[in-house]
């Protein structure tokens, strides 16, 4: 009901605030369509504050939104999202401010395409499709690459002649596929599969332009997505430029920014390497030729020494050496001898002062009967018995005549 006014009798400030509140309010809960254009999660707050832009015009509207309404969205809500909001309208008549009281929000548009990859990136992550552990290296320098793009594309024109600038040599088995639309994900699993049974073929390049959200979503199909993950040969992801990130490039094993850059990380530079190679033979050269100059020195030291400078010098001190360890010897075993001599000439002596012999050669005799035993008494022989007398030389056969006893004996 509009208001009756006129300049005798206006409406206080207040009367108009609620009446606009009032007919706020009996628009009810509506539908509205936008694009975040800001974001604010304070914190301590449960109450999340956006602001809600028009697509087209430059007209915008705040709205609030409770944090866990937004904290629950899968993929996480961001600035530059399209949505569809369910709210509640409100008038707040003491700031005189319109807002939109949020209750469901939905991605439509891009922002639903962006959610279902979010969900399917969280589902193959959960399996482990995209563990670094499941990545392989590419070779060194593959004998044949393999190249899945569009027939006639940039792309293929930027990879091969790239490759071929960096690596003259490079081969190239190419397999043509559509690389957008609906049929764009199977023939690229079929170009893939036929690549993958080629035994020449080392590694696989997919090379595909920038282009929209859309026209990069069959790269994130999960029957792709499975089948790079299954194939037995290196893969390299180079869909797109920079800003661009389809899940090809988190299965792959090696992810280019664009297709220049997957030409690069497939060959190497022959420039680069001709120089490293000649680098590196300089290096040993220098290092071979730096070890033979310090062994040369080292020798000529050694050959500059007397010893070596003439070798008899050497012998002549060890044979004089040897002549005087020979004298010496010759000294020592001498006095030695002469020691030993003495020693058998004073045991020689006593041996022979013990002797009965010696006593015999000083004048003495010793007297035997026929027994063979020892006179030593008159008392022990008798007239006419035979006996024997040793002397120093021999013995003497006699007869007793006759005995005679000393008195004092």
């Amino acid at each position: 009901m509009a208001l009756e006014t006129s300049p005798e009798q206006p409406a206080p400030v207040r009367q108009v605030a609620l009446a606009i509140s009032g007919w706020v309010d009996r628009l009810g809960a509506i539908w509205v369509e936008g694009q975040i254009a800001q974001l604010s999660k304070r914190p301590g707050l449960q109450t999340v504050f956006l602001t809600l832009r028009d697509s087209v015009a430059d007209i915008s509207v705040p709205v609030t939104a409770t944090r866990t309404l937004v904290d629950s969205m899968n993929p996480p809500l961001v600035e530059g999202a399209s949505v569809l909001l369910h709210a509640k309208p409100s008038y707040y008549a003491n700031r005189g401010t319109l807002s939109l009281q949020a209750r469901e929000i939905r991605m439509v548009g891009l922002g639903e395409l962006l959610a279902q990859i979010e969900r399917r990136r969280q589902l193959l992550a959960a399996e482990g499709l995209f563990d670094q552990a499941l990545k392989r290296r590419l070779p060194f320098l593959p004998r044949r690459i393999g190249l899945v793009t569009a027939p006639r594309s940039a792309a293929e024109r930027d990879v091969l002649d790239n490759a071929r600038r960096r690596w003259p040599a490079a081969e190239f088995t190419v397999a043509h596929a559509t690389m957008q639309g609906s049929r764009a994900a199977g023939e690229v699993m079929e170009a893939l599969a036929r690549l993958d049974r080629d035994d020449q073929v080392d590694v696989v390049i997919i090379a595909r332009g920038g282009g929209s959200v859309e026209d990069l979503l069959p790269f994130s199909d999960e029957g792709l997505l499975r089948a790079v993950a299954g194939v037995r040969t290196p893969v390299v992801s180079a869909i797109g430029h920079e800003p661009d990130q389809p899940l090809l490039d988190l299965v792959a094993d090696v992810r280019a920014s664009t297709p220049t850059d997957a030409a690069k990380l497939v060959v190497p530079d022959v420039a680069a390497e001709a120089f490293a190679v000649a680098s590196a033979r300089e290096r040993l050269r220098s290092l071979v030729l730096t070890t033979v100059a310090r062994e040369q020195t080292g020798l000529d030291a050694l050959r500059s020494r007397p010893a070596l400078a003439d070798p008899r010098t050497l012998v002549d001190r060890r044979t004089d050496e040897l002549a005087q360890l020979r004298e010496r010897a010759r000294r020592c075993l001498g006095h030695q001898l002469d020691r030993a001599a003495d020693d058998i000439g004073h045991q020689r002596a006593r041996a022979r002062a013990l002797s009965p012999l010696a006593t015999l050669e000083r004048g003495y005799a010793v007297l035997q009967d026929a027994d063979g035993h020892v006179v030593t008494s008159v008392g022990a022989t008798h007239a006419g018995a035979a006996v024997s007398v040793r002397v120093a030389d021999g013995r003497i056969h006699a007869d007793v005549t006759s005995t005679h006893k000393e008195p004092d004996a």
